[in-house]
């Protein structure tokens, strides 16, 4: 079983900086990390391929720094990795990075590689909009199961997955290939082993351009993406309190008033 992963690189502080002109996060490199929801879904991956065989391929689409975090996906399991970093990406949304990502997939597969299943994380620490799996799913025209908890069973046929509903947990099949976006509890990442760590120093790691991947320059980046961000502020803190006084009612009149002058 051919298994892609899909990487996001996030800030590894909470402190992250805007920037006032496009109020995008600014992404420098400096502090990030692999998203945890990624590296859960990196180990899913691995472990399937120690059950079934076949191989393990991480994307991403990033700064060039992100090469770093690809390489540490070669460490913990992963067989090659690719990444897609060009200026023509920036800023994408959701809707545009799926795209791009579908190009690397389709690189993928012009370069003799097959794939079965993709795995993403359930969301991003740093978006949390959970949109990108669902969304890589229709691009690519197969099934997506999302928020899965445990792999019950696997072949080279079909998936059976425990996933989390509104309503509780649900068993379900799903036949390959197929896109599964993955909990952050579903298992625990393993550490990178010593022999993993030299290896990856040289292991395969593709760096491709927009061009490269046949993207299309109207679908990528801020021109492919039909989300915009208006405005990105933190609200200002008040430390002061208002005491609310009287009997159920005329608390509730005064609450009523003050939502009122608040505009709420």
């Amino acid at each position: 079983m051919n298994t892609v992963v899909c990487i996001k690189a996030v800030p590894s502080t909470t402190e992250v900086k805007m920037d006032p002109v496009t109020n995008m996060l600014v992404r420098d490199g400096r502090q990030s990390v692999v998203n945890p929801f990624d590296q859960t879904a990196l180990e899913v991956a691995v472990r399937l391929k120690e059950q079934l065989g076949g191989r393990v391929c991480a994307l991403s689409m990033g700064i060039p720094d992100t090469e770093r975090l690809l390489r540490d996906c070669l460490a913990r399991g992963a067989d090659q990795g690719l990444l897609l970093s060009d200026r023509a990406f920036a800023g994408a949304d959701t809707l545009a990075t799926s795209y791009s990502l579908s190009c690397g997939l389709a690189d993928l597969t012009k370069n003799g590689w097959h794939t079965d299943l993709v795995i993403c994380g359930k969301m991003a620490v740093d978006g949390d909009t959970a949109q990108i799996g669902p969304e890589l799913a229709c691009v690519l025209g197969v099934p997506c199961v999302t928020d899965v908890l445990e792999v019950v069973a696997a072949d080279e046929q079909e998936l059976t997955l425990r996933r989390a509903t509104d309503a509780g947990e649900a068993i379900v099949r799903v036949d390959l290939p197929c896109v599964i976006t993955v909990a952050k509890d579903v298992c625990t990442p393993r550490m990178p082993s010593i022999s993993g760590v030299r290896w990856s120093c040289e292991g395969p790691v593709e760096v491709c351009s927009a061009q490269a991947v046949d993207a299309d320059p109207a679908r990528i980046g801020l021109a492919g993406s039909p989300t915009q961000v208006v405005r990105s502020f933190t609200p200002e803190r008040s430390g002061g309190c208002t005491p609310v006084e009287g009997d159920a009612s005329q608390q509730a009149a005064k609450l009523a008033e003050m939502f009122e002058e608040m505009g709420l």
